[in-house]
C-alpha cells in the first residue's frame, strides 16, 4: 500500500476510535464563538445601510432586522460568519466575489 493509502487508512481508524469515545492521541481544536453578537455594531462599524449589509454579506434584510432589534439571536455559524465579518470583511468579501 501506498503512503497515501497508509494515511489515510490511519487517518480514518483515528476518526473511527474517535466517534466511540476511545482515548486516542489526536488534536482538537475547539472554535470559541461568542455566544452574542452586536450585529449593528458591525454594520455601522462598517457604514452600511441594513439593505448594504444584507446584499453584500448574503442575509435577509428580514433576519437582519429581527438580529438588530433583539428579536432573535443568530445562530452558531452565523456567529461565527459575523465575527468574521467584523474582524476581517474584506477578505469575506474577495472570497464571495
Amino acid at each position: 500500500m501506498s503512503k497515501i493509502g497508509e494515511s489515510l487508512l490511519k487517518g480514518a481508524h483515528e476518526a473511527l476510535a474517535h466517534a466511540r469515545g476511545e482515548k486516542i492521541k489526536v488534536r482538537e481544536h475547539k472554535v470559541k464563538v461568542p455566544k452574542h453578537i452586536n450585529v449593528k455594531a458591525i454594520r455601522l462599524k462598517l457604514h452600511l445601510t441594513r439593505l448594504q449589509f444584507a446584499n453584500r454579506y448574503g442575509f435577509s434584510i428580514r433576519t437582519l432586522e429581527k438580529w438588530e432589534q433583539g428579536a432573535r439571536e443568530p445562530d452558531g455559524a452565523a456567529r461565527a460568519y459575523l465575527v468574521v465579518i467584523d474582524r476581517n470583511h474584506k477578505a469575506v468579501e474577495a472570497a464571495l466575489e
